[in-house]
Formats: structure tokens, C-alpha cells, sequence
């Protein structure tokens, strides 16, 4: 089982970007509004690690919000000295940051390098030109192309973002990315759905009717499908949706779109639903089937408030059973089928994806 790793958010919304995207608060989405001076910054760590356990675990500090490269160079290297001091004293191990593709030359590379930075995600969004301009990002596909090329070549750990659902996406177009982003090479990603959000220009969008934002059934759908998509290459996916906050939440900041607190196992569900609609068709699966396996999992196979145990029910009158197990298998009227998840994801990406994937 992988140790679990423990992150310093820092988070310095707006402070590094003067760009305003359609669809960006960022002093909504962090729920921070303050201007962080050394001080507090120092204050967070130590807040931060007086709760952490005393143990070998990685520990990271991580600048969020806004584009830390887009800092005056001043500002920027005073947050980096503050983490580099705790890294050279062997208290963190790591040290990230989130930034757009035009806020990477050279020059911002080598000051990174000095201070020790290790993992950069890059904000692409979609690497669709149109879809860019649509919700006003102001940079080019051939910046993140550049920006990602040049992380890489430096050394650094490559995280891409995408946000599935932009004004102008399509289920097409978003899959069109995911496949580009893998050709990329990046080493970790995110999946962030759009949300409406409070304040923002896509708000406006929303309200007039221009902009529909994907249901949830939908960002699911198109999620599930970029997850495959990922995993298949073999790219860690370190999220998928936003994560719940005072302000991103329903009823509060959220106007509009596919917010859901556990997003990310809804997600994964959908790909066990897939998984085992295909099981029943090609094993011509009737009445009840038992599912070995654990714990977690039977949860995520069974869906939220059991939706996937429901959905087979009414769709094929097949009623799934389960028991917890170290080993993942089905029995179904006394014979033992394989239950492999990665092996119908590899499948599943080479019957749907593999022509445009496997091309070089």
C-alpha cells in the first residue's frame, strides 16, 4: 500500500495572475483572500506540521492558486526561500507549485531549479485553440506545448490540469486533449469538470443561457473515459473534481455544474459499471453473481448508495453480491471469472482509443 503523503497548501489567489479567465475566482475556489506575506507563510507550515505524524512519510510544501510563476520575481523567490530552508533542513520533501504555460521561460526555470522546486502542473484546460479563446485563457495549445517540453527538459516532475466541460467543450474535444496531454508525457494530471462559479464571467454566460454546463451524469461519463485514458498510459491521476471547500460547495459559491463532495469515486464507479456490464454480456450472466474482493472496492462496485447494484437490477434483473476478499474474483452458479480492472481498462482504451493513442 502506497504511505500516505502529507501537503502545506499555500494558497496565493490572484497575487501571480492578471489574467482573468471565464470561468476563474480564484479567491472563491481557495477560499483564501488575504495576501500572504512571509510571516503567515511560515505560520502555515508550522500549523500545518504540528499535525503531521512523526514519521518518514513525504511531506510537501504546495503553492496554490493564482500562477505562483506569474509573481514578481522578488515575491516569488521570497515564498521559495521560506520552502528551500525547510527542505534543506530535511522537515519537507518536496516542493510544488501551479502555474499557466506562458509563465515558463528559461529564466523562471533556473530560478526554480535553485530554489529546489520539484513538481510543476501547468493549467492547459483543454488543448483545443478554440475552446482556449472561448473562455478567454490567453495563451496558445503551442504554449502548453512549449511550457511542458521545457519542464520536462529541466527535470522537473510535469503535472498537466485539464477542466473537462468548458464553454465551447465537447465530449470529443476534451477526449481529443487527454489524448494530446498523454502524447505530452506529463507525469501526474488532475481532472477538474467546470464549475460555475460565483463572480466569474462563465457566471454571466450561464445566466443568459449561452453556457450549459455538463450534468453530472455527464462529467461522469466524459471523467471516467479521461481516467481510463490516463491509467492506460500509466500517468498518475492525483485528482479528479474540485475539492469540497467552505466556498465550493452547493448552495454557496458552486452557481451551476457537476459539483459532487466524492466526485472522484463516482467517477470510478462508472468505470467498475462498465466493467461489469461487459462481464454479464459476454458471460450471458443471469439472476446473481458474487463479487470477491475488498473492502474499499465492493464500495466503489456497488456505486454511491449502491446506484450500480441498483442499475444492473433494473437493466438485466441481475442481482450483485459481495464478500470481502484480499483477491478479486466473481463466482457465478459455481464457476470462478477473472475480475481484473486493469485488464478491462487496457481493453477498453485500445477498442475505443488505441488507433489514435498507439500512433506516434
Amino acid at each position: 500500500m502506497t504511505k500516505k503523503e502529507y501537503i502545506i497548501p499555500i494558497f496565493i489567489p490572484f497575487l501571480g495572475c492578471p489574467h482573468d479567465c471565464a470561468f476563474c475566482n480564484q479567491i472563491k475556489i481557495t477560499n483564501y483572500k488575504d495576501k500572504m506575506d512571509p510571516s503567515k507563510v511560515i505560520g502555515e507550515i508550522e500549523k500545518n506540521l504540528e499535525y503531521f505524524p512523526d514519521n518518514d512519510n513525504i511531506k510537501e510544501i504546495a503553492f496554490f492558486g493564482g500562477s505562483f510563476t506569474g509573481l514578481d520575481t522578488d515575491v516569488m523567490v521570497g515564498y521559495l526561500e521560506i520552502a528551500r530552508k525547510y527542505k534543506e533542513k530535511g522537515i519537507i520533501d518536496r516542493i510544488r507549485l501551479s502555474t499557466r504555460p506562458d509563465y515558463i521561460n528559461n529564466s523562471i526555470l533556473d530560478t526554480l531549479k535553485k530554489y529546489q522546486v520539484d513538481i510543476i502542473e501547468l493549467g492547459i484546460q483543454s488543448l483545443d485553440q478554440k475552446v482556449l479563446d472561448a473562455n478567454e485563457r490567453g495563451h496558445s495549445v503551442k504554449a502548453s506545448y512549449k511550457a511542458s517540453k521545457m519542464i520536462k527538459d529541466y527535470g522537473f516532475t510535469l503535472g498537466h490540469q485539464i477542466m473537462p466541460g468548458l464553454f465551447n467543450d465537447t465530449f470529443d474535444k476534451t477526449i481529443d486533449t487527454v489524448i494530446k496531454s498523454i502524447k505530452i508525457g506529463p507525469d501526474i494530471v488532475r481532472i477538474y469538470p467546470t464549475l460555475v462559479i460565483k463572480d466569474t464571467k462563465l457566471e454571466m454566460l450561464y445566466n443568459t443561457g449561452i453556457y450549459k454546463p455538463l450534468t453530472i451524469d455527464e462529467a461522469i461519463r466524459v471523467s471516467a473515459d479521461a481516467a481510463m485514458l490516463y491509467k492506460f498510459a500509466g500517468i498518475n491521476i492525483i485528482r479528479i473534481g474540485l475539492q469540497p471547500t467552505e466556498n465550493i460547495n452547493e448552495g454557496a459559491d458552486v452557481v451551476s455544474g457537476p459539483f459532487h463532495p466524492a466526485f472522484r469515486q463516482l467517477v470510478e464507479a462508472e468505470i467498475y459499471k462498465k466493467y461489469l456490464e461487459d462481464i454479464i454480456n459476454n458471460n450471458h450472466i443471469e439472476d446473481e453473481f458474487t463479487i470477491y474482493a475488498n473492502n474499499r472496492n465492493i464500495s466503489l462496485i456497488a456505486g454511491n448508495n449502491k446506484a450500480n447494484k441498483k442499475y444492473f437490477y433494473d437493466k438485466h434483473k441481475v442481482n450483485l453480491k459481495f464478500q470481502s476478499s484480499d483477491t478479486e474474483y466473481i463466482i457465478y452458479k459455481d464457476n470462478k471469472l477473472e475480475f481484473n480492472i486493469e485488464y478491462f481498462i487496457d481493453n477498453y482504451v485500445r477498442k475505443n482509443y488505441g488507433g489514435d493513442l498507439l500512433l506516434d
